[in-house]
């Protein structure tokens, strides 16, 4: 759940700038430029296919170095995404290192909570953009 809650977040996020227009410079491949893919599902759907490909072997190269990892949260160990080099995705610079473990058991439930609001956000935002008007509080153009 927390690593879904995780990716719901990002993808919130990402929606949500995408929507207001914020997106990167340059070409996304030869010739097909960030701006030009679209909003939405439109985004994904004009994306050339190496793209889609290339997003889909990334993500899966991330969930098989966390779920071949010895420290896997099944096995007992703590919920943090083991990654090349050292590196953490919860908590790379290591803000929470001094917190105590209340604080910490605090924090973890917020992110959890914020996590479960993420996933019902993107849901609504795929609601709205596949049928229009299910999502009255959404712009018709989601």
């Amino acid at each position: 759940e927390v690593k879904h809650g995780r990716v719901a977040m990002a993808a919130t996020l990402g929606w949500i700038a995408n929507e207001l227009g914020v997106v990167f410079g340059g070409d996304v491949a030869n010739g097909v430029s960030f701006k030009s893919l679209g909003k939405g599902l439109d985004a994904w759907t004009n994306l050339p296919n190496a793209g889609k490909l290339q997003i889909i072997a990334f993500v899966g190269f991330l969930e098989w170095c966390s779920e071949t990892s010895e420290v896997h949260p099944m096995r007992g160990g703590p919920s943090v995404v083991p990654l090349p080099l050292g590196m953490k995705l919860w908590d790379p610079f290591g803000f929470s290192g001094g917190l105590t473990n209340e604080e910490r058991k605090v924090k973890r439930i917020v992110e959890l909570n914020n996590g479960r609001l993420a996933m019902i956000a993107v849901a609504g935002f795929f609601s709205a953009s596949l049928v229009p008007g299910s999502v009255p509080l959404l712009p018709a153009t989601w």
